[in-house]
């Protein structure tokens, strides 16, 4: 491992990066901001294709569609900044690891960051059309649905985004595993209790359909048990050098 920097030194360290990543975002969203309109109209698509012939998305207020562009490019531009935002999060974490640990810079930044955009266009392609339609489902002939953009907005974020962060699982239990702080066997006793946080959280996250929470908890449960089967593998090598270590010593 690196020699150890001072406190002072890590805040200045995590400044520098915040600002690196401040900057990627920045220039995602100045790249994002010259397609709001269509990205906005690719976002919408899972429920104006399950939404009555006469109903439309409504605005209430002057400013809101203008708010909304801004917000969908800001989301837009941190999604294309991902790569960078993970790169500066390793690189910070990295005096924490040794030297042979720090090859895996480009599979962590390129698995992360292919792990996040799966987990929200699972959301998006999966889970979304089978939602939005059990919501209008609830419409009849005396009651129109008449979505709200402002409110569509940030409950198709927050759901993208829950989808994108759950499926970086995986990278998260290897770093963990890496640095001591779990074990397979501590996972596999955990296991009843994240299948059940995992249908907590989908019955949070997704309607009150069972089918929709059904499809969100699946790919949870599927990926903690990948993510043991990866912890597995990681904590073998990892008791394996410090026994190596211990030998020489």
């Amino acid at each position: 491992m690196d020699e150890k920097q001072p406190f002072l030194g890590h805040l200045e360290e995590l400044r520098s990066r915040l600002i690196v990543c401040a900057i990627a975002i920045g220039a995602g969203f100045a790249i994002s901001y010259a397609f709001s309109k269509q990205l906005f109209s690719l976002l919408i698509l899972p429920l104006t294709r399950v939404l009555p012939n006469e109903s439309r998305l409504i605005f209430t207020s002057l400013p809101e569609m203008f708010i909304t562009y801004i917000k969908v490019s800001l989301v837009a531009g941190i999604i294309l900044a991902i790569p960078i935002i993970f790169y500066e999060v390793w690189m910070f974490l990295a005096p924490a690891l040794y030297q042979k640990e720090k090859r895996y810079l480009v599979p962590f930044v390129v698995f992360s960051s292919i792990l996040f955009v799966l987990g929200a266009l699972f959301g998006y392609l999966v889970v979304f059309p089978y939602g939005f339609k059990f919501f209008i489902s609830f419409a009849t002939e005396d009651i129109q649905a008449l979505p709200s953009v402002k409110q569509y907005f940030s409950f198709a974020i927050r759901l993208l985004l829950a989808f994108g962060l759950v499926f970086e699982m995986p990278i998260v239990v290897l770093f963990l595993t890496k640095i001591g702080v779990i074990t397979p066997d501590a996972m596999k006793r955990f296991r009843k209790f994240a299948i059940l946080c995992a249908f907590i959280l989908s019955a949070i996250l997704t309607p009150p359909d069972v089918a929709t929470q059904i499809m969100m908890a699946l790919p949870i449960i599927i990926l903690y048990e990948l993510s043991i089967f990866l912890s597995r593998g990681v904590y073998g090598k990892r008791k394996e050098a410090s026994n190596s270590e211990e030998q020489q010593g």
